[in-house]
């Protein structure tokens, strides 16, 4: 038999060398655990090479780009509200920005 061959952008995701992600972050329907999730990665992280923002945001745009039009329409868009949820958790935006 053959062994499952991991796509290398899973291997990015699991194993990234700027955050330790919590599990099944990208699976959370609320974008704003999601969000907050990725601030106390990326805040807890002794490896990362840029601030916390950016790092979380480079994590959230890397899956959402990979997983590409094979993410459903429902999931991009929980997905794209938790950008959006983490500018506010950094202080980038305010909440009546979020139109």
């Amino acid at each position: 038999m053959t062994k499952r061959k991991e796509k290398w952008s899973a291997g990015v995701t699991e194993g990234s060398d700027a955050l330790d992600l919590e599990q099944d972050v990208f699976t959370l329907d609320d974008p704003r655990e999601i969000a907050a999730s990725l601030k106390r990665s990326a805040e807890r992280s002794d490896r990362r090479k840029a601030e916390p923002f950016r790092s979380a945001m480079s994590m959230l745009t890397f899956y959402i780009n990979r997983a590409g039009s094979n993410l459903p329409d429902k999931r991009k868009k929980v997905l794209e509200q938790a950008k959006n949820e983490l500018r506010v958790l950094f202080g980038r935006e305010t909440a009546s920005d979020k139109g």
